[in-house]
Formats: structure tokens, C-alpha cells, sequence
């Protein structure tokens, strides 16, 4: 059963949810969204710290956190942002690091986003 995840992140406007949970797995979705529910327009680096930032709050509110994460999907509007992308995703994920997948694209549904990432993780047992 699909269950949503209460989170703090501003509305998306858009019929989805942040993360849901279900079968003792958590799926989201993250963007660089700042408090106030605007996108994030700076650079790669801090549009990629943002989304993972984004991330991170959302799996602690459900009781879990980055080291549950069994694999990312990253899409990119620019090839040349990977190598920036990297060094980021490392100071937040440690070996063994989840599966992974960059995707470039023309373009995502916001204008001056850079990045966004889907994740999936294990939500741990309980007592944790």
C-alpha cells in the first residue's frame, strides 16, 4: 500500500508527492526547491547540494537516512555539469555508494533547474 511521506519541503503544485513509501521501500523525488518553493537558480554545485540536501531532510522524516539509499537517478540539462555533480554527490554518499544513473537531457519542467533525482531506499526496521 502506497503511504505518503509527510515532509517539510513547500507544495510542488502539481498533483505528486514528495516521497512515498510502500513494501518497506521509500521513492522520491528531489529538485533544488528553496524553502519559499522557488527554485534554486545558482550553479550546478549548489543546485546539486540543494536536491541532496532536499533529499536527506526528506528520508530523515521517515526515519531514514542517506546511508538507506539503494540507488539515484540523476538527470542533468548539461554534460559538462557531471564532473561538479560528482564531487558533491561524494561528500554526501560513502562507499558502498547506491547504484547510480545520470541521464542528460534536453530540459526539466522548471526553468533554471539544472538537476533533478529520483532515490530509492530501504526504510529501516523499526527501533532504529
Amino acid at each position: 500500500m502506497r503511504q505518503e511521506i509527510e515532509t517539510d519541503l513547500p507544495s510542488q503544485g502539481q498533483p505528486v508527492s514528495w516521497a512515498v513509501s510502500g513494501n518497506g521501500m521509500i521513492h522520491t523525488t528531489q529538485r533544488p526547491v528553496r524553502e519559499d518553493g522557488r527554485i534554486l537558480e545558482d550553479d550546478i554545485t549548489e543546485q546539486t547540494a540543494r536536491s541532496l540536501a532536499n533529499l536527506r531532510r526528506t528520508l530523515e522524516q521517515a526515519g531514514a537516512g542517506l546511508e538507506d539509499v539503494l540507488q539515484v537517478q540523476i538527470f542533468l540539462t548539461d554534460r559538462a555539469d557531471v564532473k561538479a555533480v560528482d564531487a558533491v554527490y561524494a561528500r554526501h554518499f560513502s562507499a558502498p555508494y547506491p547504484s547510480r544513473s545520470i541521464v542528460i537531457v534536453a530540459g526539466l519542467t522548471e526553468p533554471g533547474m539544472r538537476i533533478e533525482l529520483t532515490a530509492v531506499a530501504a526504510l529501516p526496521a523499526r527501533g532504529r
